[in-house]
Order: structure tokens, then sequence, then C-alpha cells
């Protein structure tokens, strides 16, 4: 590797490793989201609800590439998605999500463990990423199906999308996974000028280190990858799914 290609990819590590760096352990909880958990264990008098997994698909509506499309956002279609967030998830830095919702999404913030990996996540999706572990766990254990995360980010109170459009992961329900290695070609700096972004011809499948295997298991339990959208983000999954489907009856 000469010295150029050694640069690019000390900036690549630097630019993956400040995206998780927002709490601790490289996620984006903190201190005050785990403080905000740890008091509403303490409820003595709140019913445990039962979970179980069942297979379901993202709803087309909150999928990216249905409000955005060859880089132009739909308002309309975007401020339908943002809404049903907000509504279910929760308000997050705009004063059009406060309106839909009293509560912050991230007053519902919640540390799990996902492939051995601490991540702050919404707690309403927190089953999900479990099935998904479950399935990968189950299905996905031989070698070319085989993933081993090093970094996983979650929850987030900046927003990272330019413009108007909203972060995901200020919802907490997305999360990114090993940044330096599942690159998004068409996000901002330095991932466009990584090596595998530079080859068109490429896939996504082709430009992630993720398993199919790990991507399918996500998408069984109504997770969508954005390697399939135009950003071609491959570490990033969001929840686009209904979570009370999750829910024992």
């Amino acid at each position: 590797m000469n010295a150029n290609g050694r640069t690019r990819v000390h900036v690549l590590v630097a630019a993956a490793l400040a995206l998780l760096a927002v709490g601790p352990s490289g996620l984006g909880g903190g201190p005050v989201a785990e403080a905000k958990e740890a008091a509403r264990g303490k409820s003595k008098n709140k019913k445990t609800t039962q979970y179980e997994c069942r297979v379901q698909s993202p709803q087309k509506f909150l999928k990216r590439r249905t409000f955005v499309q060859k880089g132009m956002l739909d308002p309309r279609k975007h401020a339908k998605a943002v809404r049903y967030l907000a509504e279910h998830y929760g308000h997050v830095e705009t004063e059009e999500t406060r309106r839909h919702n009293s509560e912050s999404a991230h007053s519902q913030a919640k540390t799990v463990q996902f492939m051995g990996l601490p991540v702050s996540v919404h707690e309403k999706i927190a089953p999900a990423l479990h099935c998904v572990e479950k399935r990968i766990r189950a299905t996905c254990s031989s070698k070319s199906r085989r993933y081993t995360p090093r970094a996983v980010g979650g929850f987030r109170t900046a927003n990272s999308y330019r413009g108007a459009e909203i972060s995901n992961h200020l919802f907490g329900i997305a999360i990114d996974i090993d940044p330096d290695r599942n690159p998004c070609c068409g996000c901002v700096d330095p991932w466009p000028t990584s090596p595998l972004c530079q080859e068109k011809k490429r896939t996504a499948y082709e430009r992630t280190s993720l398993s199919r295997c790990w991507i399918k298991a996500f998408e069984r339990y109504g997770f969508d990858w954005l390697g399939h959208d135009d950003l071609e983000d491959t570490m990033h999954f969001e929840f686009l799914g209904n979570p009370d489907r999750f829910k024992k009856k």
C-alpha cells in the first residue's frame, strides 16, 4: 500500500471512530440514557411485557428511498414518515416532531447487548434486535456466513443528515456496524474516497464486509438495510417494522 493509500485508511478509521464516539464504549446512549433506563427499572408496579419473534417486512412508506429519490427529498412523503416515527417513538430535535409527541425519543433509550457488544437503542426495538441476534446465531455460523462485529453504534442526539432530512439514529431505531469495514459510498467524506467505493461495478453486497446471512437476518425482522438505498450505506440498518408485532398475544 502506498503513502496515499495508508493516509486514506487512517482517515476512514478516524471518521468511523468519530461516528461511534458519542458516548461510553463508542455508543450514542451515554450515562443519561442509562440513568433513565435504571430509574424506569425501579418501578415495581410496571407490568412485564412478553415478546416473541415474528417475521415482518419494513413498512414501505418509511423507507428512505420512498421519499428521497435521485438526491431529491419529497417533503410530503418525508413528513408522513417523520410523523409516524415521532408518534411511535417520541420527538427529536425539531419542533415538527414535538407537535406530534411530548415525550422525547432519547428518554426511552435502552442499552442492550448485541452480539456481545453494548448498544443504545429505543426500548421498543430491543425485542427486534434480540430476534435478529437469535437468527444470526442459528443460521450464520458457517465460515462463509460468519461475521464478527467490533463496534456498533445506535442512538444519537445530533442529526447527521443534511437539509431537512432526519436521521433515524435520532429516534433510536438505527444501528451502524463497523463503519471502517462497511462504507457508506453516498455519504459525506471520507467514505466516497474509500477504495471499495471507487470500484463502480461492485454491488453493495460486494462493498460490505457483512455476510448476506447477516443482512437477511435483519431484514427478516423489519429492518431495512441502506445498502439498497442510493447512499449505499452498508453499515446501516434501521427498524421500520411495527414494534407491537413482537408482543406476545
